[in-house]
């Protein structure tokens, strides 16, 4: 028994070492300094959103010692993400592991460096709350967050990056951002500087079908409109009070929350199938996702 565990002992030292060559100090709000993660070679680290305090004189400290200048990208407070870019080169980018590489009971290192040297602790994965809609992914784990961990790495024993460490998310809840969600956030807002989310200009509220229209749906209920924004995506396909939403796209429509999460995983500026219920009879229309500010 003692030589297993001093192997996986062992093994987690050396996964920390090795992490940690990928894990910077981030300096941008006045009490103790927070962690991040190196996203890409050329400079991109990622952190949590409620650590950067400020957007002027970030400094990021590197694994080396050496400390560089920052400036905010962007930011999404929905998943507590931010995106830094430094002038810095050659940097390490760790392994990320795929959320379906994980599972509740394996053992991970939330590792952080608020000081000069990489600090860790253990814990277990204990739960998952997935929206692929929404394109959130995040895992739950009983690891002890220290001060200055959040923005840092969750690792698991093979030394694979489960996900960024965050305190805000849930309060006393240790939440780790998963690879599916930071790859999407990080894109955005490298891409556009902000998270670009889908708008129609509806309100809506649920309502049951029709007998005919639910039984060739197969849905009882979708979401009726009660109120269309003038110069709306929505008014522009021609949709009316009175009509309900049943589809959009491949997604089913019941309520607001499920049009909500459609609207996530929908294009901003491009055409989107709207399927309704208008008089008892199902239509097709044409939307052009709008987006929302």
């Amino acid at each position: 028994m003692s030589d297993i565990l001093k192997t996986l002992s062992d093994a987690m030292a050396e996964t920390a070492e090795r992490t940690g060559q990928s894990i910077v100090q981030v300096n941008a709000r006045r009490r103790l300094p927070a962690t991040g993660i190196v996203w890409s070679a050329d400079g991109v680290i990622v952190t949590s959103h409620h650590v950067v305090e400020t957007e002027e004189r970030i400094r990021i400290g590197l694994p080396g010692g050496q400390v560089v200048e920052g400036t905010l990208v962007g930011r999404d407070p929905s998943t507590d993400v931010a995106v830094i870019r430094t002038n810095a080169s050659g940097l390490t980018v760790p392994a990320w592991a795929e959320a379906s590489e994980v599972r509740v009971g394996h053992l991970a290192l939330a590792l952080g460096r608020p000081g000069d040297s990489v600090q860790a602790t253990l814990g277990v994965v204990s739960a998952f709350s997935h929206s692929a809609d929404e394109h959130k992914y995040f895992a739950q784990t009983d690891v002890v967050m220290y001060p200055g961990f959040s923005g840092g790495p969750l690792v698991n024993v093979t030394g694979q990056v489960i996900g960024m460490n965050s305190s805000a998310l849930m309060r006393g809840v240790s939440l780790a951002v998963q690879t599916p969600s930071l790859k999407h956030v990080v894109g955005s807002l490298l891409q556009h500087g902000k998270i670009r989310r889908g708008y129609l200009g509806v309100g809506v509220q649920p309502a049951h079908l029709p007998a005919a229209a639910a039984e060739h749906l197969g849905q009882r209920s979708g979401a009726l409109v009660v109120s269309v924004e003038e110069n709306s995506p929505a008014e522009k396909a021609g949709l009316y009070m009175g009509d309900t939403v049943v589809a959009l796209n491949d997604h089913r429509i019941e309520d607001m929350e499920s049009l909500l999460s459609a609207l996530g995983s929908a294009a901003v500026g491009e055409a989107a199938n709207l399927k309704i219920v208008r008089a008892g009879q199902v239509h097709d229309l044409s939307v052009v996702i709008g987006e929302r500010n």
